[in-house]
């Protein structure tokens, strides 16, 4: 395995406000209200993919059809009333009937739950947050019984073996202290978030010793995590920063 103080020094260079300009947790940045944060933080998660400046300017259009309260118009939102908002918002396979349904079955239930940090709803002792991934996608699933099938494809759930990359992702924005990470959440902890996996941050865990198995799933996301874990019981998620900053920059102490 890699060394130890090689990854934490890796951590401590990308893990630096630097980092926020470029990435789409910047337009979690530009909203002050906590509640903003969390529900423009969803949108971002799920929109997390292709590169970070299309990712970023897709999300200064949905805060400008939002009125730049993201939290009201969720809450508030009307399907007839609002669709015509979001009739033509796209990003790559999320198209404008994923984000009315996707917005519709989010604001039903956080006028249940009273807000998103609940409707994971994490069991302190759960050894990780498996369990509220799961529960969050399946009631956005199940909230409507008329929920088009289509969303299932942008709510990743860890029983169908899926990396579960952008809710991972969102729950480490919402959990962790900054500097770029939000810290808002506290009813998860630390210690129990999963790191985000996908092909890039995969390939770099690999070169590292950090993970063995081949495919990019839920299993290799339990091992990666495991290996993170026995580094820094109380925050694996940390070393996300290495990997990620490995293959978006390079290795800043390579010589």
């Amino acid at each position: 395995m890699q060394n130890k103080t090689h990854l934490d020094r890796l951590v401590a260079y990308f893990e630096q406000p630097f980092f926020i300009t470029d990435d789409p947790i910047s337009i979690c940045h530009a909203f002050s209200d906590k509640h903003d944060r969390e529900i423009i933080g969803l949108y971002a998660a799920t929109l997390a993919w292709g590169s970070r400046a299309s990712i970023v300017a897709k999300l200064e259009d949905l805060c400008t059809r939002m009125g730049y309260k993201p939290w009201n118009f969720v809450k508030d939102f009307d399907p007839t009333r609002d669709s015509d908002v979001l009739h033509s918002f796209v990003h790559r396979t999320f198209q404008p009937e994923d984000c009315i349904a996707f917005t519709h079955n989010l604001s039903l239930l956080m006028n249940q739950y009273g807000n998103v940090e609940n409707i994971f709803e994490c069991d302190p002792n759960s050894p990780d947050i498996s369990e509220s991934i799961e529960k969050f996608s399946l009631r956005m699933m199940t909230i409507r019984a008329d929920t088009p099938s289509r969303l299932s494809k942008h709510l990743a759930r860890p029983s169908r073996n899926s990396a579960c990359k952008r809710l991972s992702l969102y729950l480490r924005w919402m959990v962790r202290p900054g500097p770029v990470d939000l810290g808002i959440w506290k009813t998860i902890k630390p210690s129990q978030l999963l790191l985000p996996l996908d092909i890039h941050s995969g390939r770099q865990a690999r070169a590292l010793g950090l993970l063995d198995r081949k495919m990019n799933d839920f299993k290799a996301v339990i091992a990666l995590t495991e290996t993170c874990r026995a580094l820094d019981k109380h925050d694996p998620a940390r070393y996300d920063y290495a990997l990620f900053g490995l293959g978006m920059y390079g290795d800043p102490f390579n010589d």
